[in-house]
């Protein structure tokens, strides 16, 4: 018993000490952002003079629209190309180039940033030189680059969901009248919804968080908001980016709360649907 207390112990102090690396560094850093100093280690007293500092600069705020614009882009093709390949996968077990189309979705998962990046930039100026385009890198460069890495995250999560589906409830569907089609929108679509939405959410924040392989892609005038953090921060953090960083954690903060309030419902409404089928049935 004492043998076991000593463990669990063991594995509190475990659990304190890595929740206090996460969160002490982000409880610093926003109450820095409200810090009058520029010293993060010298309180001076509360102040929003560096939101409004940031809110007009304008090179953070265009960085800003650019990575958002990229960000939703990017996921949404991502998802429709993903839900493509997911489907080939799952429902055509045997096709011509197959072991070719997984290894090329499976690569990107496991491929260095620094790699993928530098490939992305020599394909880029291979291109260049043979058809004259692009003839600078930029949004459409950005884009390309960050849809090949989310596109591989969309396959597999949304091939791993359907390989769950029920094919039956689509043979019934097609039995009454329904078309593959409509079948398919009206059965399987509504079933994989959540690996299309995870899918889609898990693009957005791997492009908003990219910096490598934006850095190896992107030309003058294009500048994304990691690039812009990085580059602000090189010589230290400032005051204006403890602002930033703490926008982006009250916008996260209240999305992860708004989601699990959403899931929370959306179960309840099951178990209570479930608990009104059984007394229907009995």
């Amino acid at each position: 018993m004492s043998k076991f207390l000593r463990k669990f112990d063991f594995l509190q102090v475990i659990l304190i000490l890595s929740l206090a690396l996460l969160y002490i560094p982000i409880i610093v850093m926003v109450v820095g952002s409200f810090n009058a100093s520029q010293l993060a280690n010298h309180w001076t007293g509360f102040t929003l003079e560096w939101f409004v500092k940031l809110f007009n600069d304008r090179r953070v705020l265009e960085a800003a629209l650019l990575s958002v614009e990229i960000a939703f882009l990017a996921s949404t093709i991502s998802v429709i190309l993903g839900t493509l390949i997911g489907i080939s996968l799952v429902r055509v077990p045997r096709f011509f180039g197959r072991l070719l189309l997984t290894t090329m979705i499976t690569a990107p998962l496991v491929m260095p940033d620094v790699i993928t990046g530098l490939c992305q930039a020599l394909l880029f100026n291979q291109t260049r030189v043979l058809f004259g385009w692009p003839t600078q890198g930029g949004f459409v460069t950005i884009l390309l680059a960050h849809i090949t890495f989310t596109m591989a995250y969309a396959a597999v999560t949304i091939q791993s969901r359907m390989l769950t589906v029920d094919r039956s409830l689509e043979d019934a569907a097609m039995d009454l009248g329904a078309g593959p089609v409509r079948a398919f929108v009206e059965i399987t679509l509504p079933i994989i919804a959540p690996a299309l939405f995870s899918s889609w959410l898990l693009g957005l924040t791997l492009s908003l968080d990219d910096v490598v392989i934006a850095s190896f892609v992107t030309g003058p005038g294009a500048t994304t908001l990691p690039m812009t953090i990085y580059s602000k921060v090189k010589l230290g953090v400032s005051p204006d980016m403890n602002a930033l960083a703490t926008i982006i954690l009250a916008i996260v903060g209240a999305g992860v709360i708004i989601s699990n309030i959403i899931m929370v419902r959306a179960e309840k409404q099951r178990q209570l649907d479930e608990s009104k089928a059984m007394a229907e049935a009995h």
